[in-house]
């Protein structure tokens, strides 16, 4: 049984790969190549936005927007603890400053009320109404960067209505959620900017890193293309900012051509993996199962479950030798990297519990209907036990 089901998927589109990777090898232009816009082109207008501007990774999709967003020294940015250390650390990267806030308990995304607490206690100079890092009181709030967990857009009614207010701008952070809707709306066209991933694991993934920023900002789009291109003007040697070598390779352009021909399907396969899923775990009582809020329509990129009886269950799927893994272990406020902001431990219990009891099962489009049956089983009886 697989975690995530890569093979299956290539055997469906083995043929159309094998051509588009011909057809580059054939033409040879393996920087920037032909395939590079098609697929600039083809997702922009898939999300519905402007501009889609494909990079390296989706590491650099954050970095880039946020430094065609200017972001620097001084600035602070409002996110969320219980994500990858990717959304921070190029907050981090650019000399600005993460401010941590709590997450929703059901959603898994940042709270709004957190937020606007957080905002608040900004404002006020005053860290007993929220949670601040060491030196507030020397930093100018600038951005929220919301992160689409697990495949969930997060609350962007509220969190672009209150950055409006501030003055505060709204990268989407999409690195799992390409594929999702919010309102009719789909995932990467929900802030000023979205950033997203195309990662193997990710429900669009290539074989190897890529990634892509979205914005229907004419001059936001020309900085990008920019900066991916280590700051360029006229040319390559015609250096006007400061940039990145960003460019995405044209053999993943390429074979995420051939996966795009399939996604739309794929994200349908996924809502019923993820509906039997809650059909059979959720009617247990033992786990909490993921909660897709109205209006919402997740990518699926983790089905993740929260529970009490975590321990016993993991051993209980390994015996089965059912895939398992823990998204994530250890909150960014917690780690290593992240001591000079001197918070305590304590200061976002939402993320805490969630770490504590979270664990993701397998999930992809093509999981079989009896190998759910086998999971569910397995941690069922583990919780029994328990």
């Amino acid at each position: 049984m697989q975690f995530i089901d890569l093979q299956y998927q290539q055997k469906r589109i083995h043929e159309r790969l094998m051509e588009n990777i011909a057809r580059v090898l054939s033409h040879g232009q393996y920087i920037m190549g032909p395939e590079i816009r098609e697929l600039e082109a083809k997702l922009g207008e898939y999300v519905g936005i402007k501009h889609a501007v494909s990079c390296s990774s989706g590491t650099d999709a954050l970095l880039m927007a946020l430094m065609a967003l200017g972001v620097g020294k001084g600035d602070a940015v409002f996110t969320t603890p219980f994500t990858f250390v990717a959304t921070a650390e190029v907050i981090s990267l650019l000399g600005a400053t993460p401010v941590f806030v709590d997450i929703d308990p059901v959603t898994f995304n940042i709270d709004p009320d957190r937020l606007k607490e957080a905002i608040d206690a900004f404002e006020k100079g005053n860290a007993s109404r929220h949670p601040l890092p060491r030196g507030f009181e020397r930093l100018t709030p600038k951005g929220i960067i919301p992160v689409d967990l697990f495949g969930q857009p997060a609350d962007y009614d509220c969190i672009n209505a209150m950055a409006a207010a501030k003055g505060l701008f709204v990268l989407e952070d999409a690195a799992q959620s390409f594929g999702a809707e919010y309102h009719g709306a789909k995932a990467c066209s929900l802030a000023g900017m979205a950033a997203t991933s195309f990662f193997p694991a990710k429900p669009l993934g290539c074989y190897g890193d890529a990634g892509m920023v979205f914005t229907d900002s004419d001059e936001l789009a020309d900085r990008l293309e920019s900066i991916r291109v280590h700051g360029k003007g006229t040319d390559k040697y015609d250096n006007i900012r400061i940039g990145i070598n960003g460019r995405c390779d044209t053999l993943q352009a390429a074979i995420l051509l051939a996966k795009f021909e399939i996604f739309p399907e794929e994200i349908e396969l996924r809502q019923e993996v993820a509906r039997r899923y809650t059909q059979v775990l959720g009617e247990s009582g033992q786990v909490a199962c993921p909660h897709v809020t109205a209006g919402s329509k997740s990518a699926w990129a983790q089905y993740s479950l929260v529970t009490e009886h975590r321990d016993a269950i993991l051993e209980a799927m390994k015996k089965e030798k059912i895939p398992s893994a823990i998204y994530y272990p250890k909150p960014l406020h917690v780690q290593g990297a992240y001591q000079y902001l001197a918070y305590a431990p304590g200061d976002f219990p939402v993320s805490q519990r969630a770490a504590q009891g979270i664990f993701s099962v397998p999930m992809h489009p093509y999981l079989a209907e009896q190998d759910q049956e086998t999971i569910c089983r397995a941690i069922l009886g583990a919780c029994r036990k328990g």
